[in-house]
C-alpha cells in the first residue's frame, strides 16, 4: 500500500521475489512447502508456483503433535517446538531442490508453522504455533517469517482466518462472486464479492473440515484407515438425521462472525462425546461415516445460508462459483452433499484456476511473508475481527543475510543517551 515502509529495504515492491511459503494443517499429516514466484501488490498480485512438496510425517511424530496440543507438558512443547523447526527448515531444503534453485536464490521463507492451541475465545485470547523459526533461518541460510497469527490477536482479532489475503489477492473476479472453500482439518471460507475491496471481503470458519471424519474413521478401523478415501466407505452409509441435528446443535455452529475454531473444540474430546451419541442411537459403521460426512457438508452449507446468501443479490445467484481446497475437495461423497445442500453455483478447484491444491495454502503464507517484508498489513479485520490492520509476523534475519535487515541510515547511539539519531521513515 501507499506510504509502506519496507522491514527489508533489499526487496523492491516493484521487483519479483522467490519466497518459500511452508504450512501444516490441523490434520498434522505433514508440511505443504512451495517455491513461489511474486510480483504485484493488491489485487495486482502474482503469483507462479516454480515447484511443490508434501512432506508427510510419519506416523509417531503426528501422534506426538496431536497429542501435544491436547494434553502436552511445557516441557513436551518446548523439545515438539525445535523437533519441528528441524522438520520445517527439511521441508525447504527439500522443494528449493525441487525447483532446481539453491538457497542463495530465495528472498525468504514464511512459515505458518504448527498449530498447538488456538484459544481466540478465552478470558485472555491467545494462540500458539510452533516450528522454531530460528532453526529455519539457521538450516537454511535464509531469512524466515513465522508467528503470523499473533499481531491480529494484539490488535484484537481471533489471529484467524488469516488466509483471505491471499484469496483476495489471487483469486477476485471482476464479473463473478466467488466462494473460496477450504476444507482441511476445520473448514474455513472466503467471499469474494465482484471486485472486492479488501474490506469487503468475508471470511469465517464454517466448522470441521477432515478433522472429526478422519477421526472416526481411524477409530473404526481400528487405525488401519486415516481418512475416507474418496468418500467411499460414506457412500455405503446413510445418514442419520437425528444424530446429524444433534451435531449441528454444536454452539459454534450457531456462533456468527468473526469464528474460528480447531481442535480445541473439534478434536478427541468432541470424537468420544459423538461415538457415544452415535452408540445410543445405534448409528454404526458406514453410517456413522456418511453422517459425519454429512456434518461436514451441512455445516459449510449453512454457513452460505446464514452469511454469504444474503450478501449476493439474486440476479447474481447463477454467476457464483465456488473453488474447493484442501483434502476434502478429494471426498466425491462430502462434494455431492454439498451440491446438494447448497443448491446454487457452480463448483471449481484451485486447480481450475491454476493453482494446485496442494500448494494453495503454503502459497498463501508465502505471500503473506512478501507483504511483512514490504512492511505492509495483510490481516482483513472484517474477517478476524481486528481493530486495525497490521503487519503480520516475526523476521527471523539469517546470519549471513543480517546486513539486509540493517536500516538504511544505521542508528548511531553514544553513551549515557546524549546523542541519538536513527533513520526517521522507519520511525
Amino acid at each position: 500500500m501507499p506510504g509502506s515502509n519496507p522491514l527489508f529495504p533489499r526487496l523492491k515492491p516493484s521487483a519479483p521475489a522467490l519466497i518459500v511459503g511452508l504450512m501444516s494443517g490441523t490434520s498434522a499429516d505433514g508440511i505443504d512447502a512451495v517455491v513461489a514466484r511474486i510480483t504485484g501488490q493488491g489485487r495486482r498480485t502474482k503469483a507462479h508456483v516454480q515447484a511443490d512438496v508434501h512432506k508427510a510425517f510419519p506416523a509417531a511424530l503426528r501422534q506426538r503433535i496431536l497429542r501435544t496440543a491436547l494434553h502436552g507438558t511445557v516441557a513436551e512443547v518446548c523439545e515438539l517446538n525445535f523437533v519441528l523447526g528441524e522438520q520445517f527448515a527439511s521441508a525447504a531444503l527439500a522443494v528449493i531442490r525441487r525447483a532446481g534453485l539453491k538457497p542463495e536464490n530465495i528472498t525468504a521463507i514464511g512459515s505458518h508453522g504448527q498449530t498447538i492451541h488456538h484459544l481466540p475465545n478465552a478470558a485472555t485470547p491467545a494462540t500458539l504455533q510452533i516450528g522454531e523459526p530460528a532453526i529455519i533461518a539457521e538450516r537454511t541460510g535464509i531469512t524466515a517469517v513465522a508467528d503470523f497469527r499473533v499481531a491480529d490477536m494484539a490488535a484484537g482479532g481471533q489471529g484467524a482466518p488469516l488466509v483471505p489475503f491471499a484469496d483476495w489477492a489471487l483469486f477476485t473476479h471482476d464479473t463473478r462472486p466467488r466462494i473460496v472453500q477450504n476444507i482441511g482439518g476445520i473448514g474455513n471460507l472466503t467471499f469474494l464479492p465482484p471486485r472486492a475491496t479488501l474490506d469487503q471481503v468475508i471470511a469465517l470458519d464454517t466448522g470441521p473440515g477432515n478433522m472429526v471424519l478422519d477421526a472416526i474413521v481411524s477409530k473404526l478401523s481400528s487405525g488401519q484407515q486415516a481418512f475416507d478415501r474418496n468418500g467411499r466407505w460414506a457412500t455405503q452409509g446413510k445418514v442419520s438425521e437425528k444424530l446429524l441435528t444433534q451435531l449441528m446443535s454444536h454452539p459454534f455452529v450457531r456462533r456468527n462472525p468473526p469464528k474460528t475454531t480447531g481442535r480445541e473444540e473439534f478434536g478427541e474430546p468432541f470424537v468420544r462425546l459423538l461415538l457415544l451419541q452415535a452408540q445410543r442411537l445405534h448409528v454404526r459403521g458406514a453410517d456413522l461415516v456418511a453422517t459425519t460426512t454429512a456434518f461436514t457438508a451441512a455445516t459449510i452449507a449453512d454457513a452460505y445460508h446464514r452469511f454469504i446468501f444474503p450478501k449476493i443479490p439474486r440476479q447474481q445467484h447463477h454467476n457464483l462459483q465456488i473453488v474447493l481446497g484442501g483434502g476434502g475437495a478429494k471426498n466425491a461423497t462430502l462434494i455431492r452433499m454439498l451440491r446438494e445442500r447448497i443448491g446454487a453455483g457452480e463448483i471449481l478447484t484451485h486447480e481450475d484456476l491454476g493453482i494446485s491444491n496442494a500448494a494453495k495454502e503454503a502459497l498463501a503464507f508465502a505471500i503473506l511473508a512478501r507483504e511483512t517484508l514490504l512492511g505492509r498489513p495483510s490481516n482483513v479485520p472484517a474477517a478476524t475481527g481486528a481493530r486495525r490492520p497490521v503487519v503480520l509476523g516475526k523476521i527471523i534475519p539469517a546470519a549471513h543475510r543480517s546486513a539486509a535487515f540493517m536500516p538504511l541510515h544505521r542508528p548511531t547511539l553514544q553513551r549515557r543517551g546524549v546523542s541519538k539519531t536513527t533513520d526517521s521513515s522507519n520511525r
